[in-house]
């Protein structure tokens, strides 16, 4: 018998799974899909690029047939695939077991086209065990899979590439629109609206501190709080409208204490005599959290390890290749015989056998649209290794991901805690406070893992309020009083954990999906993450406005949920795609499709614009979105908008105040050498000072780096202006050596050479040593990387792995491609195995074309308009699972530089900085 060929996704994955096999079977890596719709008007064969439906590389009138290609950097692997193929006489496709990899095996199957026997492999974990039963058992693959994960990829696809380019001609380009994508933007647009209507109410109790009479503990002191004042309930927050700030009308009749009242009653009950008004002991239950699933892992990630939902995906992705836990992509919360047996095992083991529940616990799925075929995510083998056993064999994330997993499984089957909680009521003239209390007779799974703590042991104790025993009509002492503000407390924003939940609660997406949509809307800017929470920007809520607006259904949470339950429904069998793609592109009788709903007449000015409010004297305010950002508008006047201002900050009275600063510039004072007025302004580019007045040729010059318009004062202004600074002359050439602040930061200029200065501070300080060492170094036409870390050699190639630093932030090499780091990650915590997972997730993708101009900046913006038309839009990657929006429209490829030009532009000093703003 000849060697048969297994594929995976993965090169990791290729490598731990030929470990358990042996000489007998190929092991290789698709790196992902190896054909999917075209991504760019490149990609379009010669033979269909002018059919009207190329563009979207979907034939929407001949039953929505996908047009598939190989991509250009997947040739390659393809190629090496079929000619492995040809030295097999089986095919195993082991891709992973969910509808994304049913879809990879079935693509491989069409573009390979074995003539050997072909089997589909599906194995939850990367064991010697599950992979030999998974041989033992092999299937063919699922075409009802495969049709509703081709489904959905077109129906993203059309959703992205039809309303992208609405909102690229309408608000702004590098726009994008998704069937999940926008969804989650609304919801966060919808809570920071909650925040902008919300009014603050004040309210006003008391706080008691008391103590039994001693001796022993009764005489141990507690706090309380008041509850009750004659008969009548104290308000809390709750009682209050978030829109208005009042009392709700079925509250009225309850105490609302102001400051003076509190001081008052404080007065009132200083002598008062109290006593033991009420004692209740209630006993509770608590039973343990479910094991993890995609979502689960990815909410306690982010509040106990402080990972993004990507690096917590990221993370669990090479614990699973590498066979220590399961299958990381699961909405189940199944456990298998196996787990169940190995968890129970070692729960007595370790905590004894009172720890141990009479049978094993089930939990069922309280997901929508959850799939049950997968276990929960947990430790892989038919034995757990404990966390200090695999202590060595991780690096730090990789550790404290894997002992999360192991501490939710094995909790999930021991014992619930038990306890007691108790109620105290204390009267004393009229007031009853009350305080409450809680005991631990039992903590069961607590003593393994805490939800929202990462130490069960030291966190048992903080489970824990004891009161003295005190009895019913026992007199008790009161050691003090003290009067206590409350605020109101607008919606809190969504954070990544509960956006996640959100969208698991109301049935939309899928777990592989959520990391990369959350990725998604932070990329394109429409959330910003401050204080771990998504806030909205001007642009998402101009984006929303218009989706309400124009594709109400498409951004309706319930629609959007049923498209989930269609696309489930479809992977059972119980419908057929065709019918459902028919009706949601061209539509039905009554209810316009998307190729209606797109061509609506839309004003771009209403689209860009979101009204703030009248003033007195009833102009308008309103928010623009511009080509440069967001600014205020009023009768024609304009103003920018600060950075890092949010939109529930920007109230009428605080855009009132940004225009009158906008038009009005602020004087910092006159230049004692000139008498000149020195201004501080905010103009296209930013903030700046301006010595002068405009007729009169004035001086600009940009504010340092780090500087902002709130921290300039007049010295700072004039040391800003007196730039360009003479160094001295250089006695080697006798031309003098200029310090400046150009467009990409501070440089020296002597004649046509310039080199950067690390710090705008050095402009100011740099000698004229300093300066002609600088020039000494040799200088190449473009400034080379700089190596941040060495990471080391790559276990594939070999090649060196190196943490740069680049211009747009730090990324990854090997020297022949590079990857940037996610968002938020810690430079200083990459290592060698997530460089190979960058590495190899940028390989999955089109690559960079030496030689062109980046569709990003100046360039994109410009040719924008004209070539929305004719470039074929970028899809979002496909190996994502999630959504495809095309990127915005790149300009033509730029010929290559002549010498001549090469010449001329290394001889060009650096941009000033002190354009016309």
């Amino acid at each position: 018998m000849g060697k048969a060929l297994v594929i995976v996704e993965s090169p990791a994955k290729a490598r731990t799974i030929a470990r358990f096999l042996g000489d007998d079977y190929i092991v290789e890596s698709s790196i992902g899909h190896i054909r999917d719709l075209p991504e760019s008007a490149k990609e379009i064969p010669a033979a269909v690029k002018k059919e009207p439906w190329a563009r979207l590389g979907i034939d929407v009138d001949k039953g929505f047939k996908p047009l598939y290609v190989i991509p250009l950097d997947k040739q390659e692997q393809v190629a090496k695939l079929k000619e492995l193929l040809k030295q097999a006489d089986r095919l195993f496709l082991a891709t992973d077991e969910d509808r994304e990899g049913e879809s990879i095996s079935w693509h491989l199957r069409e573009v390979l086209k074995p003539k050997v026997p072909t089997r589909r492999l599906v194995f939850h974990e990367i064991t010697r065990e599950a992979i030999e039963h998974a041989l033992a058992n092999p299937r063919d693959i699922d075409e009802r899979l495969v049709q509703a994960q081709e489904t959905r990829r077109v129906l993203d696809r059309l959703y992205g590439y039809e309303v992208s380019p609405v909102l690229w001609r309408k608000i702004a380009p590098a726009l994008s629109a998704g069937r999940v994508q926008s969804v989650a933007v609304r919801l966060t647009v919808n809570r920071e609206r909650e925040r902008i209507a919300f009014r603050q109410a004040v309210y006003w109790d008391l706080g008691g501190t008391f103590a039994g009479q001693p001796p022993a503990q009764r005489g141990d002191a507690f706090k309380a709080n008041l509850i009750s004042l004659d008969g009548r309930r104290l308000v809390t927050g709750k009682d209050f409208d978030d829109t208005t700030g009042q009392l709700a009308p079925d509250k009225s009749g309850n105490v609302h204490l102001h400051e003076a009242d509190a001081a008052a009653l404080r007065e009132r009950l200083a002598g008062a005599d109290w006593r033991v008004l009420r004692v209740e002991r209630r006993p509770f239950v608590s039973q343990p959290s479910a094991p993890f699933t995609t979502s689960t892992l990815q909410q306690e990630g982010s509040r106990k390890l402080g990972l993004g939902s990507r690096d917590t995906m990221r993370v669990a992705q090479g614990l699973y290749e590498r066979g220590y836990i399961t299958y990381m992509r699961t909405d189940s919360t199944t456990l298998s015989a196996q787990a169940l047996n190995a968890a129970r095992t070692q729960i007595a083991a370790l905590y004894g056998a009172d720890y141990l529940p009479a049978q094993p616990r089930v939990f069922p799925s309280r997901v929508k649209n959850a799939q049950e075929a997968h276990e929960a995510i947990r430790p892989a083998g038919e034995s757990f290794r404990t966390p200090e056993q695999v202590r060595s064999e991780l690096e730090a994330r990789e550790f404290r991901l894997y002992e999360l997993i192991w501490k939710r499984t094995v909790a999930s089957q021991m014992a619930n805690a038990r306890g007691q909680r108790i109620v105290l009521n204390v009267e004393g003239n009229g007031a009853v406070f009350q305080a409450t209390g809680k005991t631990i007779e039992f903590p069961g799974y607590l003593r393994a893992y805490v939800e929202g703590s990462d130490d069960p042991e030291a966190d048992l104790g903080d489970q824990e309020r004891v009161l003295p025993p005190l009895a019913e009509g026992e007199a008790v002492r009161c050691q003090g009083l003290e009067a206590q503000e409350h605020r109101t407390q607008p919606p809190a924003r969504y954070s990544e954990a509960s956006l996640i939940k959100e969208l698991e609660r109301q049935g939309i997406g899928r777990p592989s999906t959520y990391a990369t949509i959350i990725d998604t809307i932070i990329r394109r800017e429409y959330v910003s993450k401050k204080n771990n929470q998504l806030v909205p920007s001007f642009t998402a809520i101009a984006v929303v406005r218009l989706l309400e607006q124009y594709f109400t259904q498409l951004v309706n949470v319930d629609f959007t949920a049923q498209m989930e339950n269609t696309l489930d429904a479809i992977s059972r069998g119980e419908q057929e795609a065709r019918p459902y793609l028919e009706r949601f592109y061209h539509g039905v009788e009554g209810l316009p499709g998307l190729k209606t709903l797109v061509q609506a007449d839309i004003d771009p000015r209403k689209a860009c614009t979101i009204p703030l409010g009248d003033e007195d004297r009833q102009q308008p305010i309103n928010v623009r979105i511009g080509k440069f950002g967001p600014y205020l508008e009023r009768d024609g006047e304009r103003a920018a908008l600060p950075a890092d201002i949010t939109p529930d900050e920007l109230t009428l009275e605080r855009a009132q105040e940004l225009l009158r600063r906008g038009n009005q510039p602020d004087v910092l004072g006159s230049d004692p050498a000139s008498g000149r007025t020195v201004y501080l302004k905010n103009g296209r580019y930013g903030p700046y000072v301006q010595l002068g007045e405009q007729g009169e040729q004035p001086k600009m010059k940009s504010l340092l780096p780090g500087q902002t318009p709130e921290q300039v004062t007049l010295d700072d202004a004039l040391k800003v202006l007196s730039l360009p600074r003479t160094v001295g002359i250089d006695p080697d050439t006798g031309e003098p050596g200029l310090a400046d602040l150009g467009r990409y930061g501070p440089y020296l200029r002597r004649g046509t050479d310039t080199r950067s200065l690390a710090t705008p501070d050095a402009l100011f300080t740099i000698t004229l040593e300093e300066t002609q060492a600088l020039f000494r170094q040799e200088k190449s036409f473009r400034r080379g990387p700089t190596v941040l870390r060495a990471l080391g050699a790559h276990p594939q190639s070999s090649l060196p792995l190196n943490l740069m630093a680049g211009r747009y932030g730090p990324y990854v090499s090997d020297g022949t491609l590079n990857a940037s780091l996610p968002r938020g990650a810690n430079p200083d915590e990459v290592t060698v195995q997530q460089a190979v997972e960058l590495l190899a997730e940028r390989a999955s993708k089109a690559p960079f074309k030496r030689g062109r101009r980046p569709s990003a900046g100046r360039g994109a913006a410009k040719g924008a308009g004209k070539g929305a038309a004719k470039a074929a839009p970028k899809a979002a990657t496909q190996a994502a699972a999630a959504e495809a929006t095309p990127a915005k429209p790149s300009t033509k490829a730029r010929a290559k530089p002549s010498a001549k030009r090469l010449a001329k532009a290394r001889a060009k000093p650096p941009a000033k900085a002190a354009r016309k703003p």
